[in-house]
């Protein structure tokens, strides 16, 4: 199938760039290219959230992946110097119905395509993203490529392209370095603020740990230590925790649990206060003797309902991930707490009695606007009562 529905325009040097996605199966998208002017391999997913395309892309939890938005209209506010989640942007590609080249918002700074380019990050427009969405929805995450070559040897590159399974990407996204962190939560008319001594430690592990995490904890009060994804539990100890956090982050939690694990469970036995997001919710269920499992399509999006089991409240979240934790695995003792309402699969784990806890979204994103909060005050609390 090649969709041919795309107006190639012209680039800043006047040029037409016509560009192809390119499918493992032998798909073929036509349409323009924008950004980096590099070609991009990796798996291929859809997002459904109308906003934030920013901090999406920034998410080193994209790392490996190529992004198809739903949403037509993406680059409309611009981009600019605070909405981002890492420095250092992993995600490999970006698909769009239509890239806004003439943005208007008063907080931008540079249009998405110039961002783009500065990143590194490969761009195709003006192909029919709800076919790509609906082929994903049902067929699974494909192998594709982007790029300005001709089609077979794009779909050679997608074909060799070996996939995310058995793939620790965590190690690439990663802090090299441990690092302090104090910066709080943004305000209208001031912007990001400073933390203010709580009284309590808490350190991130980082596999790949998004901006926002870290301002929610020091927005609490916390004083946050973030280690590198490989720190052992001698390392983490070191800075003398109330806490620990498991962050977010890329590729499969089996394969990044190689190291982690051993931590992770070394940190239950101090009873040290848990909590786990996304893939580090992933990494606490295999600490506890779970099973995680890769998704067909897996979860892209800020629309997404999850109902706490034990309050019977659904609150709207936002979701970035491929691999899910097999709730029919889990041991006596670790309860099921919150389930997509999607496809029913699990969205939250407790050890009952223990301050161990961990969701499978992203309880720092905003949809809700506020849903998910209360977890960062739970953790919080667990911690002072360390302190």
């Amino acid at each position: 199938m090649t969709d041919t529905s795309s107006v190639p325009a012209a680039t800043p040097a006047g040029r037409l760039s016509r560009a192809l996605l390119a499918l493992a199966d032998g798909t073929v998208f036509e349409g323009r290219g924008f950004g980096a002017d590099t070609p991009a391999v990796g798996e291929v997913c859809f997002n459904t959230a109308m906003t934030g395309y920013q901090e999406i892309l920034s998410d080193p939890s994209y790392a490996g992946q190529i992004v198809c938005f739903t949403f037509p209209h993406i680059g409309i506010v611009g981009t600019n110097a605070e909405d981002i989640e890492t420095i250092n942007p992993a995600v490999r590609g970006v698909i769009v119905r239509a890239d806004a080249r003439h943005p208007s918002n008063w907080r931008s700074l540079e249009p998405l395509d110039r961002w783009l380019r500065r990143h590194g990050i490969a761009g195709i427009a003006g192909i029919d993203t709800r076919a790509l969405a609906s082929r994903i929805r049902e067929k699974g995450m494909p192998h594709g490529a982007i790029g300005q070559g001709d089609a077979p040897s794009l779909i050679a590159q997608a074909r060799d392209f070996g996939g995310l399974e058995g793939l620790d990407l965590a190690k690439d996204v990663t802090g090299r370095q441990t690092r302090h962190w104090s910066e709080t939560p943004w305000a209208w008319g001031d912007g990001y603020g400073q933390a203010r001594d709580g009284g309590f430690r808490v350190v991130v592990i980082d596999y790949g740990a998004k901006h926002n995490i870290l301002r929610e904890l020091a927005g609490l009060g916390a004083e946050v230590t973030v280690v590198p994804a490989t720190a052992t539990f001698d390392e983490v100890m070191a800075h003398k925790p109330h806490g620990v956090v498991l962050s977010n982050g890329p590729g499969d939690p089996a394969a990044t649990g190689a190291y982690a694990v051993a931590t992770i469970r070394a940190l239950m036995e101090k009873e040290v206060p848990l909590f786990g997001i996304c893939l580090g919710h992933q990494m606490l269920g295999l600490a506890l003797g779970g099973r995680t499992k890769k998704m067909t399509q897996g979860h892209h999006g800020a629309n997404h309902p999850v109902k706490d089991l034990e309050t019977g409240k659904v609150e709207i979240v936002s979701m970035n991930h491929g691999f899910t934790v097999d709730a029919e695995t889990l041991p006596q003792g670790v309860k099921q707490t919150h389930v997509s309402l999607f496809d029913g699969s699990n969205c939250g784990l407790a050890v009952e009695g223990r301050a161990v806890f961990g969701v499978q979204y992203h309880p720092e994103a905003s949809p809700g606007p506020m849903d998910s909060h209360y977890l960062f005050e739970r953790f919080a609390d667990a911690a002072r009562k360390r302190a």
